[in-house]
């Protein structure tokens, strides 16, 4: 998916194929965003077995590059794991949406809705029936725009350091059309 968000650049929205393509990226992003809450040495469980989680078990990843700067955003999804006890999806195919990250300079202008258009589009084509994620209240817009989306809050933790919110969107099956006989 290629789009233009301003006369000057042109942003190209792909799948990411190996770790190294966004690695810097996501490092970056992660400590941007949850500062102190993380350590910058540590490298996340999904990112560590990336070929498993994004390649070959059920999730997806996909990065926007700017052909100036390079990465620019990201979004992913991977199988939930069932990791939050209190949350019980049944038998639905449940997917975790994680990873939406957006470069300052390019907040606000569409970038991370057509993110979140190229993943809603490819785990409903893909026969997903659930969108999981979680955020928190410390992350600037981030609550409302998963709202916006279609995502309702399932529970929202006391934890003094995450305060994590859960949310979920019910993804209506596809309607393929009848093969003609």
């Amino acid at each position: 998916m290629t789009l233009s968000l301003s006369l000057s650049h042109l942003i190209s929205i792909q799948p990411v194929e190996r770790l190294q393509e966004v690695d810097g990226f996501l490092r970056d992003a992660r400590v941007q965003m949850f500062g102190a809450r993380v350590s910058a040495q540590d490298t996340a469980a999904d990112l560590l077995h990336f070929e498993q989680v994004y390649r070959g078990g059920g999730g997806r990843m996909w990065a926007a590059h700017d052909a100036q700067r390079g990465v620019v955003g990201s979004i992913a999804y991977r199988p939930y794991d069932g990791r939050f006890a209190q949350l019980d999806f049944g038998p639905l195919a449940v997917v975790e949406v994680v990873r939406l990250f957006v470069a300052p300079v390019w907040r606000r202008q569409g970038l991370a809705q057509a993110l979140w258009a190229t993943l809603q589009a490819h785990a409903q084509a893909h026969g997903v029936e659930v969108l999981y994620l979680h955020t928190h209240p410390f992350l600037p817009g981030a609550l409302e725009f998963w709202q916006g989306k279609g995502f309702a809050v399932l529970q929202r933790e006391a934890d003094p350091v995450w305060q994590t919110i859960h949310m979920q969107c019910l993804l209506p099956p596809v309607l393929h059309a009848p093969v003609p006989t």
